[in-house]
């Protein structure tokens, strides 16, 4: 009897310490369960604020007098550009909105053709947006009622051909792509003119298959000359390319020039000092990456006939002549159709020519 007493009461101990142990291991199960599932939630919400800070970007407050997003100011490069790199890549958003053309102003100071594009804009404010990059220290007079009131962005130096241009141009294409109905990005200055009517430049843009930038192989001392080795292997000679830098691009190549961390460093470190550094970076990169969706041709045009560093200025005497001369070629491919006007901007106007332009400028219907 005791012999059986004794075997039981031994079982039963071993009976509840099991228990014990499934419960513990239960409640540990748990705990961990618990404690995991909490880190998801954190990273998830953590992710989830940062793409609604990028989409609260893009979905920014209007400017109620022009249909644009308002300029966002006080955001870092790295910040602004890691945003932009973000945006979407495909034109063609699957809502009904209006596409957009982003003009963006790349500047010294004060806009003074800036009442030949009032009269180029008017009327047209859901299709066009404008950034515009200045010297730091530039204070904006424009009016309230002004197309370019309250488009300037957070602006750092720029200095002709070199790196820190790159950069302003990066700067202007990150903060256009926030706003996700700019489907075009063309580059202008303050010396730029538009030719024809708005409509017409519009179509154009828009409806083309191509982006249109400068690209040509110059075998001299100021083309390839200029080509650094220790450039390899990421660009070859043969690939050094050569081109203005008034650009104009679709969505899927402004995207890819503010993201790019593969070519930007060799140009910032090997195209200096005298490379000039903005004839070469995106015209190299483009026709690298993107050599098919290139017309290699810009829409700006440009007269070099001087010879020289700079092209020829056009003031009161001469901006006529050079005005209607431009309008008047229709010797490009547009779309792979032969015969079709080359050029919907012009440089570069001094700001005496204004009256002329503004008096040749009716900006009718083309037919």
């Amino acid at each position: 009897m005791h012999e059986s007493l004794s075997g039981r009461h031994g079982s039963g101990g071993r009976t509840g310490r099991a228990d014990w142990h499934s419960r513990m291991f239960r409640t540990i199960y748990f705990v961990l369960t618990l404690a995991t599932g909490m880190m998801v939630g954190i990273v998830v919400t953590l992710q989830l604020l940062s793409y609604l800070r990028i989409t609260g970007a893009m979905f920014s407050p209007r400017n109620p007098g022009h249909g644009a997003p308002l300029v966002n100011r006080g955001m870092g490069d790295e910040e602004l550009l890691w945003r932009a790199s973000m945006a979407p890549r495909r034109p063609g958003l699957p809502i009904p909105r209006t596409p957009k053309v982003a003009f963006m102003f790349l500047t010294v100071g004060p806009l003074p053709l800036s009442p030949l594009w009032e009269k180029f804009f008017k009327g047209h404010e859901d299709r066009y947006s404008i950034y515009v990059h200045s010297l730091p220290g530039y204070e904006p007079d424009a009016a309230p009622s002004s197309v370019f009131f309250g488009r300037h962005i957070t602006s750092q130096a720029s200095k002709w051909g070199d790196i820190s241009m790159c950069d302003a141009e990066r700067r202007l294409l990150a903060n256009a792509l926030l706003d996700q109905d700019n489907e075009r990005f063309i580059l202008l200055s303050e010396s730029c003119a538009p030719l024809w009517n708005f409509t017409f430049t519009y179509n154009y843009l828009i409806n083309s298959k191509q982006s249109f930038v400068s690209v040509f192989d110059d075998p001299s001392s100021v083309g390839r000359g200029r080509y650094d080795s220790r450039m390899l292997p990421e660009v070859t000679i043969d690939q050094w390319r050569k081109g203005a830098q008034w650009f104009e691009v679709d969505r899927e190549l402004a995207v890819h020039i503010v993201s790019d961390v593969k070519y930007y460093p060799k140009f910032r470190d090997f195209c200096q000092p005298v490379c000039y550094v903005d004839e070469h970076y995106i015209p190299t990169m483009l026709f690298i990456e993107f050599k098919d969706k290139v017309a290699m041709r810009s829409v700006t045009a440009v007269d070099w006939g001087n010879g020289g560093s700079h092209p020829e200025e056009f003031g009161k005497d001469n901006a006529e002549e050079f005005y209607k001369l431009i309008r008047s070629g229709r010797d490009c491919v547009y779309n792979g159709e032969p015969g079709h006007i080359c050029y919907m901007f012009a440089r570069k106007f001094l700001p005496d020519s204004l009256p002329t332009l503004l008096a040749h400028s009716n900006f009718r219907e083309i037919k």
